[in-house]
This record gives C-alpha cells, sequence and structure tokens, in this order.
C-alpha cells in the first residue's frame, strides 16, 4: 500500500513537461489563453469611441471620464510584472481561471456602475485581474511549443496585441450605437465565463507553488504599485495640469520617484523579489524591450489621435468613428502571415527595419490632415500603418524571448509586455500635451497671418453675416453667429495643424529608433525545460 501511495506521490510531484503534450491539447490551451488576452487587452481601448456617451450617462466631468480608460491601463500595468510570481505561486491553471473569473465579474459591475466614482473603480478592478492574462500567454506559448511551430507565436500574439485595441473603438462605438454604452462591458460576461471554465479544464503546464505566496516581498510589491500608479498619474493628469508646474503633479512624480527606488533596491536584495530583473543581463532582451517602448507609443499613440481627431475635428459619432478605423485592423490581420514568414526566413532585425520605416511613412502620410478627412483620405495611412506594425511587434517579440528558460522566461514576458503598455502611457500623455502646445502655436501663427491679411477677414465675417442675415433678419444676431462660425473655422483649422505636427513628431521618433537595430544581436530558439522549474 505504502509502495503505490509513493508511486503516486512521485508522480504527481513530477514535473510536466508542456512540449510533450498532444499537439491537439497544446493548441487549444492556447487558443483559450490567446482568446483571454484579447479580451483584456480590447477593454483598454473599447472605451475610447464612447467616452462622451458615458460621460452623459453617468454624469461625469470632462477631467473625470479620462479615467475610465486610465484606471484601467494603471491597474493593468502594475499586474503584468507581478504576473509572473503569481503564475509560478499558483500555477498558470489557476492564476490565468482567477483572473478571466474575476475580469469577467467586474466586467459586469462596469456595465452596473451608478456613477463614476464607481465606474472608475471597477475598471481599475478589472484591469489589474485582467493583466495576469497577457504575459502568461506569451511565457505559455513559448513553453508549449518548439521549431515552426514557435515561431508562429510572436505572430499570433502580436496580432492579438495590436489588433485588440485597434479594434476597441470600432467594437465599442459599435455597440454603444445600437444597443447603449453598458453594452460593452456585458459583452464580456459569456466569453469570460467560456474562457474561465475551459481554463479550469484544459491547462496543465505547471504545478503549483503555495509555500511562494509565504514569501511575498510586500515592500516589493507595494513599491511597484506605488512606482506605475503614480507614474500613469502623472502622465494622465500631466498635460491639464501643466506638468511640473503643478505642486500635485510634483509632489507625485516624487512619489513615483522614490518608489522606483525602493523597487530597485528590493529587487537586487530580496530573497522573493516580486519582479526579477536579470533578463536585463542580455543586451538583445533590453533594446527589445526599448522598440516594445517605442511600439507602444506609436500604437496606442495612433489608435487614440485618429477618433481624437474625427470626432473634435469632423464632429463624427461613435460609429462612424468605429468604422473609419476598423481598415487597420483588416491590414494588420493580412500582414500577420508575411511577418511571421519573414521573421523565419529573413534576419529580424532586417524586418524591424522595415516595419519601422513603414510606419514611420503611415504617420508621415496621415500628417497631411485637413479639416475634411474623412474614411476615404485616412485609408492609405490606415492601411500602411496596421501592415507595418506586425513587422515591427513579430520581430520584437522574437528578439526579445528567444533563448530564456523556463525560470527566467515568465519573468522576461511580464517585462517586455509592461514596455509596451508602458509606451502606450508615455505616448498618450505625450502626444496630447504636443497637441495642447501646438494648438496654441498653430492659432497664433493663423491669428498672425489673418492681422497681416488687411480686409480680407473682415470682409469674410461680413460676407458671411450677410448671408446668414438673409435667413435670420437680425443683422445684430447674424453678425454675432458670423463670426462665432468664423471662429470655429479658425479653431477647427489651427487644431489640425497641430494634428499634422503631432503626427511628424511621432514618425521622426520611428526613425530615430532605428538607430537600435545594428545593436540587436538575435538569439537561437533554446527548448524549454519544465515550466514549472523554480
Amino acid at each position: 500500500m505504502s509502495d503505490t501511495q509513493g508511486v503516486r506521490t512521485s508522480a504527481a510531484e513530477r514535473p510536466i513537461v508542456p512540449s510533450g503534450l498532444p499537439n491537439r491539447t497544446k493548441f487549444l490551451i492556447f487558443g483559450v489563453m490567446a482568446f483571454g488576452q484579447f479580451m483584456a487587452l480590447i477593454d483598454i481601448q473599447i472605451v475610447a469611441a464612447s467616452l462622451n456617451t458615458v460621460q452623459a450617462g453617468l454624469s461625469a466631468g470632462p477631467d473625470e471620464i479620462s479615467w475610465v480608460q486610465t484606471g484601467y491601463l494603471m491597474a493593468e500595468l502594475v499586474m503584468i510584472p507581478f504576473a509572473a510570481f503569481l503564475a509560478q505561486a499558483l500555477s498558470t491553471r489557476w492564476l490565468f481561471a482567477l483572473s478571466a473569473g474575476l475580469f469577467t465579474l467586474a466586467s459586469a459591475l462596469c456595465g452596473m456602475a451608478w456613477d463614476i466614482q464607481s465606474m472608475t473603480l471597477f475598471r481599475v478592478i478589472q484591469g489589474f485581474v485582467g493583466g495576469a492574462m497577457v504575459p502568461t500567454v506569451f511565457a505559455t506559448g513559448y513553453a508549449l511549443f518548439s521549431g515552426r511551430q514557435r515561431a508562429m507565436i510572436p505572430a499570433i500574439l502580436g496580432m492579438v496585441s495590436v489588433l485588440a485595441p485597434t479594434l476597441g473603438p470600432t467594437v465599442g462605438g459599435w455597440l454603444t450605437d445600437a444597443i447603449g454604452w453598458r453594452s460593452i462591458f456585458y459583452i464580456n460576461i459569456v466569453p469570460g465565463l467560456i474562457v474561465t471554465l475551459m481554463a479550469v479544464l484544459i491547462i496543465r503546464v505547471d504545478r503549483p507553488n503555495l509555500k511562494m505566496l509565504g514569501q511575498i516581498d510586500y515592500a516589493h510589491l507595494g513599491s511597484l504599485a506605488v512606482f506605475l500608479g503614480a507614474l500613469e498619474y502623472v502622465l494622465e493628469e500631466g498635460p491639464r495640469r501643466e506638468w511640473f508646474g503643478d505642486p500635485l503633479i510634483q509632489s507625485v512624480a516624487w512619489v513615483s520617484l522614490v518608489a522606483f527606488g525602493l523597487f530597485l533596491e528590493r529587487s537586487f536584495a530580496s530573497r522573493g523579489p516580486i519582479v526579477k530583473l536579470t533578463p536585463f543581463r542580455r543586451p538583445t532582451f533590453a533594446f527589445a524591450c526599448m522598440f516594445n517602448l517605442v511600439i507602444g507609443f506609436g500604437l496606442y499613440a495612433s489608435t487614440y489621435l485618429i477618433p481624437v481627431f474625427l470626432g473634435r475635428v469632423r464632429g463624427f459619432d461613435s460609429l462612424q468613428i468605429g468604422t473609419t478605423v476598423f481598415v487597420t485592423g483588416l491590414a494588420q490581420i493580412a500582414s500577420t502571415v508575411i511577418a511571421a514568414r519573414a521573421s523565419q526566413s529573413i534576419d529580424q532585425r532586417i524586418v524591424i527595419t522595415v516595419g519601422l520605416s513603414l510606419f514611420a511613412a503611415s504617420l508621415w502620410l496621415a500628417s497631411f490632415l485637413t479639416p475634411q478627412w474623412g474614411f476615404a483620405a485616412l485609408l492609405a495611412p490606415q492601411l500602411l500603418r496596421g501592415f507595418a506594425i506586425m513587422l515591427c511587434i513579430v520581430p520584437s517579440v522574437g528578439l526579445a524571448l528567444n533563448g530564456f528558460a523556463a525560470s527566467e522566461l515568465r519573468y522576461a514576458s511580464g517585462l517586455f509586455n509592461l514596455m509596451r503598455n508602458l509606451g502606450g502611457a508615455i505616448g498618450i500623455a505625450t502626444v496630447n500635451t504636443w497637441l495642447a502646445d501646438n494648438t496654441r502655436i498653430e492659432t497664433a501663427h493663423l491669428g498672425q497671418g489673418l492681422g497681416e491679411a488687411g480686409r480680407r477677414a473682415p470682409d469674410f465675417i461680413n460676407a458671411m453675416a450677410s448671408r446668414i442675415g438673409q435667413v435670420a433678419g437680425d443683422p445684430a444676431v447674424a453678425a454675432q453667429l458670423s463670426r462665432a462660425e468664423f471662429g470655429q473655422l479658425v479653431g477647427r483649422a489651427a487644431l489640425t495643424a497641430a494634428f499634422n505636427d503631432v503626427f511628424r513628431l511621432m514618425s521622426w521618433m520611428f526613425l530615430l529608433a532605428l538607430v537600435m537595430v545594428p545593436f540587436c544581436r538575435p538569439l537561437p530558439s533554446t527548448p524549454i525545460g519544465p515550466a514549472d522549474a523554480h
């Protein structure tokens, strides 16, 4: 009897080798996890095209409604690097199931939110619990597959990573227009429950090490949360508060800096660090993370800017914005296979050079906006941007994650994914600042030009007042309406010119990123051992 128990115990403790699972099981596990990641990522931007509707529904102020997105992203940033530790402690199976289940519950609560405070709280919870799904699927995919199958992982997950936030405004805008804004949260419930159940039933890639839960370095975890949370607050509120000219921004920035120092100290001195920084010992990984930071900047900033332009300049509603930006996602799907095959047969540095160059070109094409641009005019820049982003993402994932053993792969995946989301947060904050500053500059230039034009502007206003007066009948009202209309025309022209300035700056940033390419040395893909090695 004791011999039988001994055999059972040794079998239960025997490490699981994910790559040894049947192909059908591996693809099923990977498919379920990739869909969970898609749900977590699409919810970052699903409210982008519907913010005005949500704001009206919750009676929120303009400064409050932005936290519906910011709170989610802030919480997700904290969880992404923490997920590697939790995956080892709880196992991939239970971490992913808990993440998907709690994400589904938080989505339902967001749909039931009664004011902006409750919505922000539920979005923070949703982002935090959902963030665990993002890096976990990268590490698991690399542990499950090898050879040519593993080479497809960067392409598939890269497509999910960029397609989800790109489609977010489209899906959100369509649902808001057809059913109502609460549906953009309720739509997660059924898929979320299915992912949760499937995760419990089929994910068997490692075993838990519950003893790790008693070894959590809370100072390390707390410093990570404060550092990233305070940084995100500075990035979000900085553009509205004139950055470090505001005492509150100064204070929060100092808190973030001090927390970052404590985080680094615990990363090197702690016996059980929450986040291991050892992957940065590889220069190629460090450069790949820098590429991901730039890619995140461009991806999220451009995804943010186009809907803002269409809403503020063209006056498009949620559905019109969604249908206009949808083509970018189609181009991303079309380029996935091309990017995957190119990364297998061509030096990854060449692929990422082409990707960064094409992305820069797409931003440059978008820098010739006029107040009349809509779907047709934006088609070419958006298609090129969607095609180019996959040529950036796929080789950067390969450069970052190839060659790591299982013990470090989770941490490398968490840090790599953190850089993309952090780049997105920095990108949105930066382009908001650029947009505000350049709008003021362009308005001043237009005012100066109108002043030099002599009687042209007054003559235009008088002619407009004459036409309005024929309808309104009151000359005083006609003059007032004509001046207001002229002011709107000037403001729209200045804002459009500011958008063009921002797109040009982003284009130059992508070209400058090419300087890093020669310093990357691709590492060969190495076999990964048992996923639960500690």
